[in-house]
């Protein structure tokens, strides 16, 4: 008997990870090979990465690892005049040149500090004939090649080691040698003072690296700047006259010894083979494939979630790196990546970690909060050189260990920086209802940024708070005219959130003097500035006039959710208005994040045509033939005079988050189904996306009439349901308590790891 238990046990484990993971229509599938880098088949595990495609009849690896930095400082960026009160003289006194010449510029003209690249690797497939197939398997991170005369590729970057694998079948192996060709890091500097582009890679003036050879094995090792290394190795063998196996590593060190250098890990690695390196690689794809899964009638969509699942799977772990502009897929063109493929908290790294939570990825985002804290005492540095006090302030725009590289400074340091990562400490604390998170790490940044804010805010003849000078990125550039000297709304919305919030969290940790403290600091906070039309404006002296790709001016409705269309009427009228103003001034400076973002915006104004719209464009018109967000409209159609193509991930990433916004909302309190989508979209179901309070939500709706909901608590709680339908009955349950309230609202009352299946009975 208990053997037939486990044994269906088993199944039902089995079918619920079938069912959870993507299928074959979901695969990136081609009938050739790419041509360019930003093209490539992109392999991951967060830390090493690799793109593969056709460079000029030769099969090419574009190998990285996303610790591979120049950690130079930004050159004249640490003068004297590094303050913001110093900056905010200026502004005062319309001297603006010498601000841009001293802090503006330098990320212009300098190289470095600069993310770069790896190497590559290539083989000589000319011989091959034409290619038949191509296809990334999304379920197990695996690429396949065919060739028409018989020839196989097959290769995965392992999930839980430092190791990329490759295996070739049908194949001449005794002839199939690779190369290891290092970046160009000698050479004529053709590219200078281009940060959209990158600069040549000799601008950075290192000696060219040594590759070593044997005769199944090559090692190549590059110096960089102040003592920094790296080593890629990769060693390969026979397994018969028609199969070849390979396994290549990137290793990086600053100063000191190597530990677990490429070489070493590659030696060690080979004699395993790849059937023992693929299954801890499966088993690890299958679990991150297992947390959630959607089915929605629109399969452009559907596929570019899945997508966008996979490649945050393949660059976020817990204990890896943040993920940068470009993570682990870095140019390999001979140039730096695009702006320098740097760690920006203009929005990039934020909109980059926005699906992880209802997504349900919450291990992967704490890679996103773990950075930031170990940076925390270079942030206290920071804070203490530019702005003169103490508290918490991050830069906008930072090198891997959150050191400040300048740029238009009106977001690169601005005081508001670390407000807005804070609020990626308050969703994780909501969405895992971890106590000894919120105890020791959401409440401690929230207290330090709040403390922070109020010493550099300063109460005018009214009574209310402003910062000297307050900015809105990235409105008016990097010009005078982008400072106010009252605060904007996306200044205001920051402060307004870190207050609220810290007050909230002291409440819960039941902290009431700090709470009452933070609540009347809160209360000295003036309202927002809007149009005689009822739309949030950039500031009180600026309305929203000119298209613009950043949204900074409408964050009090998404992502903070401070206006709230479950509010009211009010908040209803502000919100529909500022979408409106937005649609119809036009996308003409918009980029395909843009589109991503307000996708969100238009699904918290339950419009979800609407945001069905902006995620098509988005895929449409701004995502290359892999699926990476290449910023610029590719199709030149309209949707933005932006048709250039440097690739970032945000866009991405805030396009999953999108799909997720339309299906699952619990950010006023209670959760919605499936709120926001098109009234086409007759046949939907979603698994275990995640909910504020730890709850996890499945769902179903056919013909276009949701079926059933079912809620797991995984710390118990109190859950408020909003009703999908009208007459309802409690199906399977188990700790949980239910009580019908008014408004179609459902009261839960879990214990932890309760369950229960709401069915609707309306046939």
């Amino acid at each position: 008997m208990k053997k037939s238990l486990f044994i269906l046990l088993m199944i039902l484990v089995c079918v619920r990870w079938s069912y959870a993971q993507p299928g074959a229509e979901h695969d990136l599938a081609m009938h050739q090979l790419p041509t360019r880098w930003d093209e490539g088949i992109p392999l991951g595990n967060g830390i090493l990465g690799a793109l593969i495609w056709d460079n000029g009849g030769r099969l090419r690896f574009s190998l990285d690892r996303a610790d591979l930095w120049d950690l130079r400082p930004m050159k004249g960026l640490h003068r004297p005049e590094f303050s913001y009160e110093w900056v905010a003289r200026q502004v005062a006194q319309g001297q603006y040149r010498t601000v841009q010449e001293y802090f503006d510029e330098p990320y212009d003209k300098e190289p470095a500090p600069s993310k770069i690249p790896g190497a590559a690797l290539e083989f000589d497939i000319k011989e091959w004939g034409g290619v038949r197939d191509v296809r990334l398997h999304l379920r197990n991170a695996l690429c396949e090649v065919e060739w028409n005369n018989g020839e196989k590729m097959t290769s995965f970057v392992q999930a839980t080691e430092p190791a990329g694998w490759i295996r070739f079948e049908h194949v001449r192996a005794e002839l199939l040698i690779p190369s290891l060709i290092p970046p160009r890091y000698q050479g004529a500097v053709k590219v200078f003072g281009d940060p959209v582009g990158g600069d040549d890679l000799s601008r950075l003036g290192y000696e060219q690296g040594v590759v070593r050879r044997e005769d199944s094995s090559i090692v190549y090792e590059q110096k960089g700047w102040g003592g920094f290394s790296y080593e890629v190795s990769i060693r390969w063998r026979r397994i018969d006259p028609h199969t070849l196996e390979a396994v290549w590593s990137i290793s990086s060190r600053m100063g000191g010894t190597l530990q677990g250098s490429a070489a070493s890990t590659t030696k060690k690695m080979l004699p395993g083979g790849w059937m023992k390196a693929q299954q801890p690689h499966d088993k690890w794809w299958s679990e991150f494939w297992s947390k959630s899964s959607i089915h929605i009638p629109e399969p452009l969509l559907e596929k570019q979630w899945w997508l966008e699942q996979y490649k945050f799977g393949s660059v976020a772990r817990k204990d890896g790196p943040i993920i940068s502009l470009q993570a682990v897929w870095t140019a390999d063109n001979g140039r730096l990546p695009p702006w320098k493929g740097d760690i920006h908290h203009d929005l990039n790294t934020q909109l980059s970690y926005w699906p992880c939570y209802s997504g349900n990825h919450l291990e992967e985002g704490l890679s996103y909060l773990n950075n930031l804290e170990k940076n925390k005492s270079n942030f206290y540095r920071y804070t203490k050189a530019y702005f003169g006090i103490d508290g918490l302030a991050v830069p906008g725009v930072t090198t891997l260990d959150g050191t400040e590289m300048g740029g238009w400074i009106q977001y690169s340091l601005s005081p508001t920086v670390s407000s807005w990562l804070s609020q990626h400490f308050y969703l994780q604390w909501r969405y895992s209802m971890d106590r000894e998170f919120l105890r020791l790490h959401a409440y401690p940044w929230f207290k330090e940024t709040a403390s922070f804010l109020e010493k550099i805010t300063q109460k005018g003849a009214d009574g209310k708070r402003k910062l000297p000078i307050s900015s809105s990125p990235e409105i008016n550039n990097n010009d005078i005219s982008a400072w106010f000297s009252q605060n904007t709304n996306y200044d205001l919305a920051m402060m307004r959130f870190t207050f609220s919030t810290a007050a909230t969290l002291a409440e819960e940790l039941g902290l009431q003097q700090e709470a009452l403290h933070w609540k009347q600091v809160l209360s000295e906070f003036g309202e927002w500035s809007l149009s005689p039309h009822q739309e949030l404006q950039v500031a009180p002296s600026l309305a929203y006039k000119e298209s613009h790709r950043h949204f900074s001016h409408m964050m009090a409705i998404h992502p903070l959710g401070l206006i709230r269309w479950e509010d009211g009427e009010p908040s209803r009228t502000i919100i529909r208005n500022s979408i409106h103003l937005l649609d119809s001034i036009g996308p003409a400076y918009w980029c395909g994040y843009s589109y991503a973002w307000l996708a969100s915006m238009k699904a918290r104004a339950k419009d979800g045509a609407g945001a069905a719209e902006a995620l098509r464009i988005f895929v449409k018109a701004f995502c290359s033939t892999n699926s990476f967000h290449l910023n610029g409209d590719q199709t030149k159609s309209g949707y933005s005079t932006f048709d250039y193509r440097p690739f970032t991930l945000e866009g991405n990433f805030a396009f999953a988050a999108g799909v997720q916004e339309m299906l699952l909302q619990s950010y006023p309190g209670f959760i919605e189904i499936m709120p926001a989508v098109p009234e086409q979209w007759r046949d939907i179901s979603f698994d275990h996306l995640r909910a504020e309070g730890a709850f996890l939500v499945s769902a179903r709706k056919s013909d276009g009439i949701v079926r059933e909901v079912t809620i797991v608590a995984e710390k118990g709680g109190i859950c408020r349901l909003q009703l999908p339908f009208s007459t309802w009955e409690l199906g399977d349950r188990q700790g949980v308590e239910a009580v019908a309230e008014e408004g179609g609202m459902l009261r839960l009352q879990f214990r932890p790891g309760g369950k229960v299946l709401i069915k609707n009975t309306n046939k």
